[in-house]
């Protein structure tokens, strides 16, 4: 038997335990299952789009403040779910009360506060309760005001669902890429104070992959756009992406949490699948809003 061979085949195996060990089998069933939905979901629109988009944005926001809690810190998580909610029912509408929405709660948090029996942590709670409102609720209505805002032009409502689903097609492949570049050949810390798995080879790969979904989807369903245009968009998301990732990533390290949650097998927690897309939604939103629509 030729050694090269036999060395090339233990490598190749080694690859494939650690994708294995780390979790591959779970991500592709749960990838299986969740893209087609998203897609249907996305392309019918209305009602059952929005009820998607607020049950992302209920289960992150309570991960978040479990977070927090567990840092020490006493959010006031009905009002922070009632804002929160608030926010996108009224982007589902394109109404212009978002921002009577966001000042009416930060009143009320602060008064909601002068109720507490301890307030030696007061600036704590009430900052808690308002990030996670904007962290999860606000950055989350992103997607239901890019599902909407074509069709309140005047364009086609399939469109919207177009940029919703390029969205969540750029952040897929670029967590798809980075996860099995980091496994298969990461060898440098990307940021081993925040996230010591992630490596710069995962990262890199990420960025491929995003730009390679921005240049399928121009061929797919986003005609509108050139390949050059789709790969760089793409490339942009992908960066964006992994930026909100470390994010989450840092806020759990905070407080001393690996996964925000334990409810999606091989991914933890809601916070921690759309941590991504609660960054890329918003700035391919602006994005198309103010260069391509």
């Amino acid at each position: 038997m030729n050694p090269g061979t036999t060395g090339n085949s233990s490598a190749k195996t080694g690859t494939l335990a650690r994708l294995l060990g780390a979790g591959l089998v779970p991500r592709l069933l749960v990838a299986l299952v969740g893209v087609p939905c998203l897609y249907l979901i996305t392309q019918r629109g209305g009602f059952f789009f929005l009820a998607l988009v607020d049950l992302i944005i209920l289960l992150g926001l309570r991960e978040f403040y479990i977070l927090m809690k567990t840092k020490g810190y006493e959010p006031f998580e009905v009002l922070g779910y009632s804002c929160a909610l608030s926010i996108s029912a009224y982007a589902w509408r394109q109404g212009v009360a978002v921002p009577l929405i966001l000042t009416g709660s930060l009143l009320l948090i602060m008064i909601r506060e002068l109720w507490r029996r301890e307030p030696r942590r007061a600036l704590g709670h009430i900052a808690v309760t308002v990030f996670g409102i904007m962290y999860v609720g606000w950055l989350g209505s992103h997607l239901v005001m890019m599902r909407q805002f074509p069709a309140s032009l005047g364009l086609e409502d399939s469109l919207g669902a177009h940029l919703v689903f390029l969205t969540a097609l750029v952040v897929w492949f670029t967590d798809t890429a980075a996860y099995l570049a980091g496994v298969a050949i990461g060898r440098h810390k990307l940021a081993p104070r925040i996230s010591p798995k992630k490596t710069i080879e995962g990262a890199v790969g990420g960025l491929v992959g995003g730009a390679l979904a921005g240049y399928l989807a121009t061929h797919w369903f986003v005609g509108f756009l050139t390949p050059l245009a789709g790969s760089l968009l793409g490339l942009l998301g992908a960066a964006v992406g992994q930026l909100g990732d470390l994010v989450e990533s840092m806020l759990k390290r905070d407080v001393g949490l690996k996964d925000s949650a334990e409810l999606i097998p091989g991914h933890g927690g809601v916070l921690d699948r759309f941590d991504s897309l609660l960054f890329t939604g918003p700035v391919f939103y602006y994005f198309f809003r103010l260069f391509i629509i």
